[in-house]
């Protein structure tokens, strides 16, 4: 008897409103403010956090007379090249194709043809004109902003650059130890964590 008792003082306590706490749904009328709105706009200045963004160079890929920037933001590594063709070829090779020459599968199904990547005004665009694009849209390609983060947009540019770098390499440009191993018929395989010439890669 004493235990129900107890469940019926402890279950009287427990009122529905503690479930359905008072709140404001979104986009959800209110008295409360005189436009009638319950949702409050950003005050001038509020910035989200992790989206402060002060460094322009790696945000915008431009420098301060607001002209493309020509050397990334950060030193490209083998992984950085190899998340940059991986996002590559979920994002641009649909329409740029793998291999950059604007015959992707949905310009073969009928979609507008894209352009390549491997013409003379394109191979000699600096790396920020790229990041820009892939930011912003140009032309019938839409924008990658919200789908593509800051880092990857640059890596992306980075595996751009390898394949317009392998239309125009010659045997010149190899290392000598890859390039004896090329003449005996073997498979060369850059070292880990080789990156391009730091002249190429740093502000």
């Amino acid at each position: 008897m004493a235990g129900l008792a107890l469940t019926a003082a402890v279950s009287a306590g427990c009122r529905q409103d503690m479930h359905d706490a008072p709140r404001y749904d979104p986009l959800e009328a209110s008295d409360l403010f005189a436009n009638g709105s319950a949702a409050r706009p950003l005050m001038a200045g509020t910035v989200a956090r992790g989206h402060l963004n002060e460094d322009a160079y790696l945000h915008t890929g431009k420098d301060a007379a607001g002209l493309p920037v020509t050397a990334f933001p950060f030193a490209i590594t083998r992984a950085d090249l190899d998340r940059g063709q991986e996002r590559f070829n979920v994002f641009c090779a649909p329409c740029h194709g793998k291999t950059g020459e604007g015959n992707g599968m949905v310009v073969q199904r009928g979609y507008r043809q894209a352009q390549s990547m491997h013409i003379d005004r394109l191979r000699l665009a600096p790396v920020g004109y790229f990041y820009d694009v892939i930011s912003n849209g140009f032309g019938v390609m839409p924008d990658y902003r919200s789908q593509i983060p800051v880092e990857d947009r640059w890596r992306i540019v980075a595996y751009v650059r390898a394949l317009q770098a392998s239309r125009q390499g010659t045997t010149a440009d190899l290392p000598a130890d890859v390039l004896d191993q090329l003449r005996k018929g073997a498979t060369a395989v850059p070292a880990a964590g080789a990156t391009p010439a730091a002249g190429e890669i740093h502000r």
